[in-house]
């Protein structure tokens, strides 16, 4: 009598098989998935947080297609401290799990710093967007660090005409940076706030209120003005390699905004 369970036929891989119409893809995976993970933090040590990840490899001509679900295993796999530090361990486990030669990852969230009025000292979080973008390729890492910091953009012009105050507004200023080492994102931050007409704040008192809108009208700035005076700051910072520098005022007296944009590579300096 036959001892031997019955065997379970393989299931065929349709992604494995072969493709005749010589396309290669540029980027194949997912899309939109969440995932906790946890940020370094510069006060705190760590933060915990949500991101949403997008998670691409590069697909050969003769391939029909990817194995998705290997990327969500990657996210599932042992705890890890997600950080630019280690981006490029997660995306040489994906090209090693995916057996491709090219691959991207995206990592979007929100991230918080503790700030302190800057007269009452009254303290509130203020959150940023944040992405860290990984890219690998023949054996070259590059890691993209982008940050959003809201500030408040007080009009030169407006001044210079009024004879009661100027017009002032919130505007974003995007930083996305190619370091080449840590840099922290409480660094981009600073450095974006200091050339704003003045910074923001999750929490004010008459008196900071006071502070604020003097501060503002003290410094006034037009969005090439912004661009220009963040961009000379990161030409002076030897942690990034090249950048994108965007401002858009999200004007007060206008149903338009104001934008700017600064683009640089300093590798092509050397």
């Amino acid at each position: 009598m036959n001892q031997n369970p019955p065997t379970t036929p393989a299931m065929p891989d349709v992604q494995g098989l072969a493709d005749t119409r010589h396309i290669a893809i540029n980027k194949v995976g997912i899309k939109s998935i969440r995932h906790p993970v946890r940020v370094r933090d510069r006060a705190t040590g760590v933060q915990h947080t949500i991101a949403m990840f997008n998670m691409y490899v590069g697909l050969p001509h003769n391939f029909k297609g990817t194995h998705m679900s290997r990327f969500v295993e990657i996210l599932n796999s042992d705890t890890r401290e997600i950080s630019v530090e280690n981006f490029p361990v997660m995306l040489s486990e994906m090209l090693k799990r995916l057996e491709a030669e090219t691959g991207h990852i995206e990592m979007n969230f929100p991230y918080f710093i503790n700030k302190a009025a800057p007269v009452s000292g009254v303290e509130s979080l203020m959150d940023y967007d944040v992405t860290l973008i990984g890219r690998i390729g023949h054996g070259t890492i590059e890691s993209t660090l982008k940050v959003v910091v809201p500030v408040t953009s007080l009009c030169p012009c407006s001044k210079k005409i009024a004879e009661r105050g100027a017009h002032n507004q919130r505007s974003h200023v995007t930083v996305s940076a190619l370091i080449n080492s840590h840099l922290w994102i409480e660094e981009i931050v600073e450095l974006v706030e200091a050339e704003a007409s003045c910074e923001l704040y999750g929490l004010l008192k008459r008196p900071d209120e006071k502070d604020v809108t003097e501060r503002a009208y003290d410094n006034p700035k037009f969005v090439e003005d912004m661009v220009r005076d963040v961009a000379a700051r990161l030409n002076a910072e030897p942690r990034i390699d090249a950048y994108v520098v965007e401002s858009e005022n999200f004007e007060s007296i206008h149903n338009h905004s104001a934008y700017a944009l600064i683009e640089k590579d300093k590798r092509r300096e050397e």
